[in-house]
This record gives structure tokens, sequence and C-alpha cells, in this order.
């Protein structure tokens, strides 16, 4: 998996990716990653990228046309063998991030995305060349460099060789449709409380039950909307 970022700040998105299980991947080569910086287009001496909103408001619009010359660069990187890769501007207009939409962008060669600053980005260039508009949440970021982040660490896990051990992220929150069932590990009693019982029988269909029925009570409780 390639990500290509399109961002004002790319120094967030190396540092943020040098630590844990993404730079493992990007180590081991299970994962590819590339920040293009939008000011580096901005034709101008001062590296301006933003402007006035025509109409009027408050704040500033991203420009359009150093996010599209940035988004050519970056396609002249990309293999030859490669497809134009979907891209997607994170806002907060767009739809929800899911489970279910990390699991279809999981089995893309590459993703390109693009964090917006300010106001947000002018609308010609987004119905130019964006595919998808993802959000992670209903509330407002200072700019998509967070959202870019969680989408990416999102999808990365999903990747063949990331996690290492294939499967081991099939029973977490969502993959089911179910929220995950409550973990425990040694000692068998901290706190004063003890681990249950059925965790330490040995008999794996018992406890496999349970596990079930944890996560349908959990999920009936905190988010029945998933039910």
């Amino acid at each position: 998996m390639r990500f290509t970022v399109l961002t004002l700040f790319p120094e967030m998105i190396y540092g943020a990716t040098d630590h844990s299980i993404f730079k493992r991947g990007l180590e081991q080569g299970h994962l590819q990653l590339d920040c293009v910086n939008i000011r580096d287009f901005s034709g101008n001496k001062h590296n301006q990228v933003d402007d006035y909103p025509y109409g009027g408001g408050f704040g500033m619009v991203m420009k359009a046309q150093p996010i599209y010359d940035a988004y050519q660069h970056a396609l002249s990187k990309r293999p030859s063998t490669q497809k134009n890769p979907r891209f997607i501007y994170l806002t907060p207009a767009g739809k929800p991030l899911t489970q279910a939409i990390a699991n279809e962008l999981a089995n893309e060669e590459a993703l390109f995305l693009l964090c917006g600053h300010y106001e947000g980005v002018d609308e010609r260039v987004i119905e130019e060349i964006v595919t998808d508009e993802i959000s992670i949440g209903d509330y407002v970021l200072t700019g998509g460099e967070l959202a870019a982040l969680v989408l990416m660490d999102c999808v990365a896990r999903l990747v063949p060789g990331v996690l290492g051990k294939e499967g081991s992220f099939a029973d977490e929150s969502f993959m089911s449709g179910l929220l995950e069932y409550p973990q425990y590990t040694r000692p068998a009693e901290v706190l004063g409380r003890s681990v249950p019982d059925i965790l330490l029988s040995g008999d794996h269909g018992a406890v496999e039950k349970w596990r079930r029925e944890q996560s349908l009570q959990r999920t009936q409780s905190r988010r029945p909307d998933l039910l």
C-alpha cells in the first residue's frame, strides 16, 4: 500500500508515522509513504496557497491551482503500471469513516490524501480530482493532517503483513459488526477483581460462546445503533 499525502505540514505526517506498527510496516516494505508539500507549488515568492473567499465571510480558502499542480506532480511519481489512485479529501462534510470503508480502501494499491486547512478548499479542485470525501467524526479540526493519520492507521493495519499475524484483527470492534468483548491478562486477580472463571476453564467452545455473548451485551448497552 502506497500512501501519498498532499499537505502543508509534511513533518506532521512523517513524525507521527515514525513509530510503532506503521514504522515497522514501512521498514518491512508492506507500506510506502510520500508527502507532497502543497506550498512548493504556490507559484509565488511568499509560498501563499490561500486567498479570501468569493462572497465574503471569515477565514481563507485554499486555492485550487497549487493543489492541482501538487496532485499532478504526485501522479508523475507513481509506478507506470499503477492506475490512477483514489484521491481522498479529509473533510467534516465527507461520509463517516467506518471499518467497512477501511476494509474497502485496504484493497487499493495506493491512496492519495488531501489535507485541507482554513475554511476549506476551492470546490473546483475537489470536483476535478477528488474521488472520495471522508470525515473521521462530527467535529472540526484545525487541519486535515490528524484526520489523514487516523485514516492511514486504520487502513494500514489491514494490509497483509503489517500486523505480523494475519487475522489478528478479526475479532476487533466493528469487524463483525459488534463491539469487542472484554479482555484480561495476568495476574488472575488484581485490584480485588478476578478474571471470569470461564476464561480459565480451558473449554474453548465455552470461551467463544461467552465472548460472543459479551460482544452482544456490550454493543446493546453502548452502541445499540450497530445492532
